[in-house]
């Protein structure tokens, strides 16, 4: 699988490290609402086509991603600086 690094262009799988669901809320750090805290961090959802993720260019610039991949074809839809893709609210 190939992922294209908007700095360094495609580059393989082994450079890359999956760093996360990237469609998952945070609880409130301040909340004790024990159940949010449980599901947020043990309940995983199994998604079957496009989804979004967090992965870092570990082996290479070190540069943050949101990646759309689908997860039955592991085709990549887009990539994009997680930084720059969060402040423009593409986050699902």
């Amino acid at each position: 699988m190939l992922i294209s690094c908007p700095h360094c262009g495609p580059r393989d799988l082994a450079e890359f490290s999956y760093q996360g669901d990237a469609t998952r809320t945070r609880p409130e750090p301040a909340s004790t609402d024990t159940k949010a805290w449980h599901d947020y961090v043990y309940t995983r959802p199994n998604p079957a086509g496009p989804h979004h993720e967090y992965w870092q260019h570990a082996g290479g610039c070190r540069a943050h991603l949101l990646i759309v991949r689908d997860t039955l074809s592991h085709e990549i839809h887009s990539v994009a600086l997680a930084r720059s893709a969060n402040a423009s609210g593409a986050r699902a």
